[in-house]
């Protein structure tokens, strides 16, 4: 695979501590440490107030990260063809759903079942948005994040133009927690756009030798990414947030990985 070239035209975070891009900025640059005992339940700006009272917290996350992206971007979203990443989609409506059909099947929601669908965050952004673009819900388990990295680059190489990538999971619920131990919520936005275009933090992209996937330094982000896998971005965002040129692993599925060559 040749290198990707692209350029970080907008970020967007919502995580415990860290509800925003600027205050994540700080964070880890060692500035302040933020209190990742809670997330509150966001209200995305872009979602009509209908659609957040009735939209699960994978939505809300996802929304709230991806509309910051998009205002930093200075881009439409309704312009931007989106990939959305999730390890898991919506666990606790899926345990909800479970429950219910092993218990009393004919009282299943209709709603709950709407939102169970792994693609339902797109779905609620592409309407909210008016966003007509070509839009990829992607999975691959606890490297969803580089996984759908990865798919973002490619379309951005591919066409030339801006895509905007969103990485999101919410706390495990019920039975499942077995399996998917997450406890909290986190959410990342990225919009991607060619090298050439615009001013911004480079990043190249190329298959990375094997190895362990590279780690933010401080305790409490490490402590993020065993919280929900989706944390994996805080590697990046890192670097993203120095000021110094930065090589990292990014684990992208399996035992594939890339390897991100970061100039903030």
């Amino acid at each position: 695979m040749s290198a990707l070239q692209l350029r970080i035209a907008g970020i967007g975070v919502y995580a415990p501590g860290l509800p925003d891009w600027p205050q994540a900025g700080r964070a880890l640059r060692g500035e302040s440490v933020p209190d990742t005992s809670s997330l509150a339940r966001p209200a995305p700006p872009l979602l009509p107030a209908a659609e957040r009272r009735r939209a699960p917290e994978t939505v809300l996350y996802a929304a709230q990260a991806a509309a910051e992206a998009c205002a930093m971007a200075q881009c439409e979203p309704a312009g931007l063809p989106c990939v959305f990443s999730s390890t898991q989609g919506d666990i606790a409506i899926t345990d909800y759903m479970c429950a219910t059909l092993a218990s009393a099947p004919l009282e299943l929601s209709p709603t709950k079942f709407h939102n169970s669908v792994h693609n339902a965050a797109v779905g609620y952004w592409s309407i909210a948005t008016g966003c007509e673009q070509a839009s990829t819900a992607v999975s691959c388990w606890i490297h969803s994040f580089g996984a759908g990295l990865l798919e973002a680059a490619l379309q951005v190489a591919d066409t030339q133009a801006p895509v905007l990538l969103v990485a999101y999971d919410a706390a495990a619920a019920g039975a499942l927690r077995s399996a998917i131990p997450f406890d909290c919520g986190f959410a990342v936005a990225l919009v991607l756009a060619p090298a050439g275009q615009g001013s911004g933090p480079q990043l190249s992209l190329t298959p990375a030798e094997p190895g362990p996937a590279s780690l933010p330094r401080a305790d409490w982000a490490q402590a993020l990414i065993a919280r929900n896998a989706c944390a994996d971005a805080l590697a990046l965002l890192q670097a993203l947030a120095g000021a110094q040129p930065v090589q990292l692993r990014i684990a992208a599925g399996g035992e594939f990985a890339l390897s991100a060559q970061v100039q903030p």
